[in-house]
């Protein structure tokens, strides 16, 4: 399995207690949809090694699990590791909600200027997410919140938007 075939769920935050158990960062909108897992990949020296959970206690965007055969001492030096599962196990989204990852390539059409590029990226500032639109070599940034968004068609895979008055003007 690869890092490209996989997203990133969380990090190992520390060990915890003297059983072997770590603290998960669970870097999801909603945590409790992985009070079931079973597994996770964790991200050791580039490479992403399966480990099997025994039990996992989420409260928040935190959980305390314990692997199945992981001693006290090996729980340590993992923490700090990435944690990753297959994109088969993303929870489908429908509506105008969508996953970063999914959305590179598509068009994006504006209720005034039209069809302005297409994405090349997903720019996740702390503060606000942006679309990188691409338009004949000129780039276009595009903020990503619910007042631009008017419609997310997955089969054509188009966004379509509209735009704060003159946002598009200043890049083309």
């Amino acid at each position: 399995m690869t890092q490209e075939e996989c997203y990133q769920l969380g990090k190992i935050t520390k060990p915890f207690g003297y059983k072997g158990q770590m603290v998960f960062f669970l870097d999801v909108d909603t945590p409790e949809d992985y009070e079931e897992l079973d597994s996770v990949f964790v991200e050791v020296k580039g490479a992403l090694v399966p480990y099997f959970i025994k039990e996992i206690n989420i409260n928040g965007n935190k959980a305390v699990v314990t692997f199945e055969d992981l001693k006290a001492d090996e729980a340590q030096a993992l923490a700090g590791c990435r944690l990753f599962l297959p994109l088969d196990l993303l929870p489908k989204l429908d509506g105008n909600r969508f996953y970063y990852h999914e959305i590179i390539g598509w068009r994006v059409i504006d209720a005034e200027k039209g069809d302005i590029g297409t994405i090349a990226s997903v720019i996740d500032y702390p503060a606000q997410a942006l679309f990188q639109i691409m338009k004949n070599g000129k780039e276009i940034l595009i903020p990503i919140i619910d007042e631009v968004l008017e419609k997310v068609d997955r089969q054509e895979k188009t966004i379509y938007i509209k735009a704060p008055n003159g946002l598009i003007d200043l890049y083309l």
